[in-house]
């Protein structure tokens, strides 16, 4: 793997399109996470003006000191990037209480957290003429749609999602990125709670990237890589109606 030459080409393609898009710079949300620390890292290289938008929701204390922390090595080694910091708790606790409770509570709710920090961040970039940067690794945007649709799915650009979680850590370790984030176990932090991406999906993603790419036949698959197969095929097809273009009824011509 080319680590430096992914890195330009990636800044590269960041500067190019901003520059023939006539836009001002990169907004990005920053979790405490390796995705959107190697994000934000590689809009930061391009020279161009990059906020980067904390955006806490009865956050785990450990996830915003990652965020604070990220920020501040960020803040010093690059002089284009400021910071914002939204506390969107109590917005957040207010259209609970206004929302009718479900069977799907949860879920449902952690799914909003999703989309009140989408909505945050493109409130943020037209204010500065940004654009709002995508933090999604292959796995998640084209394999099992981890993420949350018109959420953090919601974005202009995605510059790691071509790469596979391992390759996110590969490059974030190439750029420096600090160990604490290097060292976190990968989590959404949608749940107000300690769970990690591993917990949620019930396989890593070392093994969702093999059953990404898996093609042979399983006659000689043990235990484990049939389960995590299994897990694979599920989430890919459940979750299809993230990865595929949005449904459009055409009206026959003879109708017209």
């Amino acid at each position: 793997m080319q680590k430096q030459s992914i890195v330009n080409h990636i800044v590269s393609w960041l500067q190019a399109y901003s520059n023939k898009s006539n836009t001002n710079g990169f907004v990005i949300g920053v979790s405490g996470g390796i995705d959107s620390a190697v994000t934000s890292t590689l809009g930061a290289k391009t020279g161009m003006p990059l906020i980067c938008v904390e955006m806490p929701i009865h956050q785990a204390q450990s996830q915003v000191d990652r965020a604070e922390d990220h920020i501040a090595w960020l803040r010093s080694h690059f002089d284009n990037v400021s910071v914002a910091r939204v506390e969107l708790t109590k917005v957040f606790d207010d259209l609970v209480k206004a929302l009718p409770e479900s069977k799907e509570q949860n879920l449902a709710l952690a799914n909003t957290r999703a989309r009140l920090r989408m909505t945050t961040l493109y409130h943020v970039a037209a204010q500065h003429g940004m654009l709002v940067l995508g933090t999604g690794n292959k796995v998640e945007d084209f394999g099992i749609g981890f993420y949350t649709k018109y959420g953090d799915g919601g974005v202009d650009l995605s510059p790691i999602a071509d790469l596979n979680k391992t390759e996110v850590y590969s490059i974030g370790k190439h750029m420096g990125i600090i160990q604490s984030i290097i060292d976190a176990p990968p989590t959404d932090g949608l749940w107000g709670d300690d769970r990690t991406d591993e917990d949620q999906i019930g396989a890593s993603y070392p093994e969702l990237e093999w059953a990404m790419e898996f093609s042979a036949g399983e006659e000689e698959l043990n235990p484990r890589q049939r389960e995590v197969l299994k897990i694979y095929r599920r989430l890919n097809q459940a979750n299809k109606h993230k990865m595929v273009p949005i449904p459009v009824c055409e009206i026959p011509q003879s109708l017209r």
